[in-house]
């Protein structure tokens, strides 16, 4: 794994974002003037209720949703206007995807699963093949290279999830309740990789509902009605 280094600059940061639907002729404000940075080696836990606006703020930092008002900054560039070709090159560039679900293709061994990210880029990594080798070892799945998803536990295709995000080397990992399929157990060791990828300088951001997964980050944002409630640093 190629670790990223260490400091406090900015990766990814909100301002002044909202975010309205129109639903049934009345408008709904999911996000209400939210402003909040992510640094490198950043660990986010966003928490809320049901309609908080938190699953909200995740599509948008990861270009899957446009914000009606404010700036989105990634790596650099404000991508809040940006038009699909563009975001869909964003999001292969900049940003790896674990889902509660694992959204991995079935009839795809799972080093194919990791190699998926790399379809789409161009021209092609050249060491693609033999890096998604190494993911795979790194999340302790070495001897599962040819297996397909009916194979492999909850906990082994997360794992797999978590591989696939990293192989292009994203400069920010989101997380869409992580553990949220899993046993106790299993989201212990889920989160025990998290956790490690972030002191190799990884910077996550998390939706999650759970208090005891949330604390495993290092930042908690709560969300309501749309708006930054509180940011709070985790004690450990």
């Amino acid at each position: 794994m190629v670790n990223v280094a260490e400091g406090g600059d900015v990766v990814a940061a909100v301002r002044d974002v909202s975010k309205i639907y129109s639903l049934g002729g009345h408008q709904v404000r999911a996000l209400d003037g939210v402003s909040i940075d992510f640094r490198r080696g950043d660990y986010v836990a966003i928490m809320g209720s049901s309609g908080s606006g938190k699953s909200t703020l995740l599509n948008v930092l990861g270009c899957l949703d446009r914000p009606t008002k404010g700036q989105y900054i990634l790596a650099g560039q404000d991508v809040a206007a940006m038009d699909d070709e563009t975001l869909s090159r964003i999001r292969g560039r900049y940003l790896g995807f674990i889902f509660q679900s694992y959204n991995l293709i079935q009839q795809l061994s799972v080093v194919e699963n990791i190699e998926v990210p790399l379809s789409y880029q161009y021209p092609p990594m050249p060491d693609g093949p033999e890096r998604c080798r190494k993911l795979a070892e790194l999340v302790g799945l070495a001897q599962r290279l040819g297996h397909r998803p009916t194979e492999l536990s909850g906990g082994q295709q997360q794992r797999v999830a978590i591989a696939r995000a990293l192989v292009n080397n994203p400069h920010v990992i989101l997380a869409d309740e992580p553990t949220g399929n899993l046993d106790t157990a299993t989201s212990h060791e889920i989160m025990d990789l998290l956790e490690a990828l972030n002191r190799a300088g990884r910077t996550i951001v998390m939706v999650t509902h759970e208090n005891d997964i949330a604390e495993r980050a290092r930042r908690i944002v709560r969300l309501r009605d749309g708006k930054i409630e509180s940011i709070s640093e985790v004690r450990r």
